[in-house]
């Protein structure tokens, strides 16, 4: 008996990557627009912005989602409220499927916002310049990068765009699944990662605070070894160290709203001096508070190097 292989047919065939973009805007970020003979998608992570595209203007808000089509004017402007974090990927694909995107305004769900947390992470693997530059024109690849970290940015940005449409297509049969028993190890999975979401909503309602592990285990009825190992499990960090980038976060969205100066920033986040917050905030983004406003300040003027 003979074997015939099945030559499988791609629905959606990305080509070039033009941009991979993380931007931290400031709240009176303003990008004058521009056209091109790609696609280019948005999502807003946090804050809001509103967008230009061809005639029609929108306010997009956070998980919000809008396509570029190929020749589009588009512009890009801070509305003045929380500064805003986006993701900007511009991409070659030529295929009908992709005009499904046209004139929509989408929402992403967890698995798409995972699959675009993965494509930042490849990007940093292969690409050797800054991701936060938005005139950059050309992404310069690193000699050598990572083994297969840019066929997984195609692989899963295929993945993400083909999962959209899915989604926004066949919502009622992609939501059905048939109810099964889950095993001991499926329901631990999801009672840990029940926890991890109520402590990390728990560190979000104290940022302005001083915690201790003590205090996070008390007011959480939990372990002090359990709760290490939840969080090591789910992002690779200690409770302390998660909860000191949660706050340097915060601080990076209070330096682009420009409303508070250093010392400020550092009390109102609750930290005992300038000199700990400064020191804390270098550790966590590389960069002291100075020289990240300073970037900032610089991309908004269109000065960025």
């Amino acid at each position: 008996m003979a074997y015939h292989g099945v030559e499988l047919q791609n629905s959606i065939t990305i080509g070039k990557i033009f941009s991979i973009h993380y931007f931290e805007y400031m709240s009176n970020f303003s990008f004058a627009g521009e056209s091109h003979n790609f696609w280019e998608f948005i999502c807003v992570d946090k804050g809001e912005v509103g967008v230009t595209r061809g005639k029609s203007y929108t306010i997009l808000k956070k998980e919000d989602l809008i396509f570029h089509k190929p020749n589009e004017f588009h512009d890009v402007k801070a509305t003045g409220g929380i500064a805003p974090n986006l993701v900007v990927i511009s991409f070659e694909c030529n295929d009908d499927a992709m005009y499904f995107f046209n004139d929509r305004l989408l929402q992403i769900d967890e698995t798409e916002r995972n699959l675009l947390a993965n494509i930042i992470i490849e990007a940093r693997r292969c690409f050797d310049c800054r991701l936060d530059d938005p005139y950059l024109q050309n992404m310069p690849l690193k000699d050598p990068d990572t083994f297969g970290a840019q066929q997984m940015i195609k692989l899963y940005l295929e993945h993400f765009l083909i999962h959209l449409i899915r989604r926004y297509s066949n919502p009622i049969v992609l939501s059905k699944k048939l109810p099964k028993a889950d095993s001991p190890k499926v329901t631990k999975s999801n009672s840990d990662a029940e926890i991890f979401g109520r402590i990390v909503d728990y560190l979000e309602s104290h940022l302005t605070t001083h915690v201790t592990i003590d205090q996070i285990c008390k007011d959480n009825l939990i372990g002090r070894s359990q709760l290490q190992k939840i969080f090591k499990e789910h992002c690779s960090l200690g409770i302390i160290e998660y909860f000191s980038m949660l706050k340097i976060n915060a601080a990076k969205e209070l330096i682009r709203t420009n409303r508070m100066n250093f010392t400020q920033i550092a009390e109102h986040l609750g930290y005992t001096s300038i000199h700990y917050f400064s020191r804390q905030f270098k550790k966590v983004a590389g960069m002291t508070p100075s020289e990240y406003a300073s970037s900032i300040k610089a991309m908004a003027e269109g000065e960025f190097k």
